[in-house]
C-alpha cells in the first residue's frame, strides 16, 4: 500500500560541520530536493509568513481628578457647622446664667442669715431689759403739722366764699376754719393757694375777679394778700369756661384769719376738683 506524498515538506540544508569558516564554500552546502520523491518535476508551495511579533497591552490611562463636592453638600456643612456655634453660645450663655443665679441665691441666703442673727439679738436685748425693768425712752411727741385743704361748697350764697372743710379729699390740721376763713395758730412761713372756676352759658365778657384777702386787728382794715382779674376771656354770645389760680408764701402771724372773695359769685363753679382754698406751713 502506498501513502500520498502531496503534503508540503519545508527546505531542508545540510551543512558540513568540517568548515571552519562561517562562510562555507558552495560545494559544502546541498539543498534538499525541491520535489517529493515519487513525484519527480512537481515544485513546492512557500513557507507560511512568519507570525507577528507580539504586542505590548495598552497602557492603561491616569486616574481622574476627584471631582468637587456638590454646592448642595457644601451649604449643609455650613450651616452644620453655624448651627453648631449657635448651640455652643446658648449653653454658653446658659452657664453663665446658672453662675449668676447661684451667685446671687448666695448673696441671699447670707443676708438672710445676717438679718436673722440681729432680729435675734435685738429680741434677746429686749427680754434682758424686760427682766431688769428698764423703762423704755419716752417717745418724741410729733409735731402736729399745719396744712388745711378746702374745696368748693355749692350752697355758698355769701361772700366771703363757704367752704366745705370734713367731707370729700377736704382736710383741715393744726389750723381752724370758721365762717369762710382760715384762722392760723402758730405763726411762721405758709404757702397759701386758691383756684376758682368761673363758666357761663353765654359770654358778655364782664371782669371777673378772684382775691385772697388777710384780716388782724392789728390793722385797720383788710389786706389783699393776692389778686387775680380777667376780661376779654370768651366770645361774645358763647359758652365760656376759665380758671383763676393765686399761689404765694406769706410770714403769718398768730390770730390772721384768709379768706377769699370772687366779683361774680353766680358764675362759679364749686366742683371740689375746681375750686379750692388752702395753706400749709413751711
Amino acid at each position: 500500500m502506498q501513502q500520498s506524498l502531496n503534503y508540503p515538506y519545508p527546505p531542508i540544508f545540510w551543512v558540513d560541520s568540517s568548515a571552519s569558516s562561517p562562510w562555507a564554500s558552495p560545494g559544502s552546502v546541498f539543498p534538499c530536493p525541491s520535489s517529493a520523491p515519487g513525484r519527480p518535476g512537481q515544485g513546492r508551495p512557500p513557507p507560511p509568513p512568519p507570525p507577528p511579533p507580539p504586542t505590548l497591552p495598552p497602557r492603561p490611562p491616569p486616574p481622574l481628578p476627584p471631582l468637587p463636592l456638590p454646592p448642595l453638600k457644601k451649604r449643609r456643612d455650613h450651616s452644620t457647622g453655624l448651627c453648631l456655634l449657635v448651640m455652643f453660645f446658648m449653653v454658653l450663655v446658659a452657664l453663665v446664667g446658672l453662675g449668676l443665679g447661684m451667685f446671687q441665691l448666695f448673696h441671699l441666703q447670707k443676708e438672710l442669715a445676717e438679718l436673722r442673727e440681729s432680729t435675734s439679738q435685738r429680741q434677746t436685748a429686749s427680754s434682758l431689759e424686760k427682766q431688769i425693768g428698764h423703762p423704755h425712752p419716752p417717745s418724741e411727741k410729733r409735731e402736729l403739722r399745719k396744712v388745711a385743704h378746702l374745696t368748693g361748697k355749692p350752697s355758698s350764697r355769701s361772700i366771703p366764699l363757704e367752704w366745705e372743710d370734713t367731707y370729700g379729699i377736704a382736710l383741715v390740721s393744726g389750723v381752724k376754719y370758721k365762717k369762710g376763713s382760715l384762722v392760723i395758730n402758730d405763726t411762721g412761713l405758709y404757702f397759701v393757694y386758691s383756684k376758682v372756676y368761673f363758666r357761663g352759658q353765654s359770654c358778655n365778657n364782664q371782669p371777673l375777679n378772684h382775691k385772697v384777702y388777710m384780716r388782724n386787728s392789728r390793722y385797720p382794715q383788710d389786706l389783699v394778700l393776692m389778686e387775680g382779674k380777667m376780661m376779654n376771656y370768651c366770645t361774645t354770645g358763647q359758652m365760656w369756661a376759665r380758671s383763676s389760680y393765686l399761689g404765694a408764701v406769706f410770714n403769718l402771724t398768730s390770730a390772721d384769719h384768709l379768706y377769699v372773695n370772687v366779683s361774680e359769685l353766680s358764675l362759679v363753679n364749686f366742683e371740689e376738683s375746681k375750686t379750692f382754698f388752702g395753706l400749709y406751713k413751711l
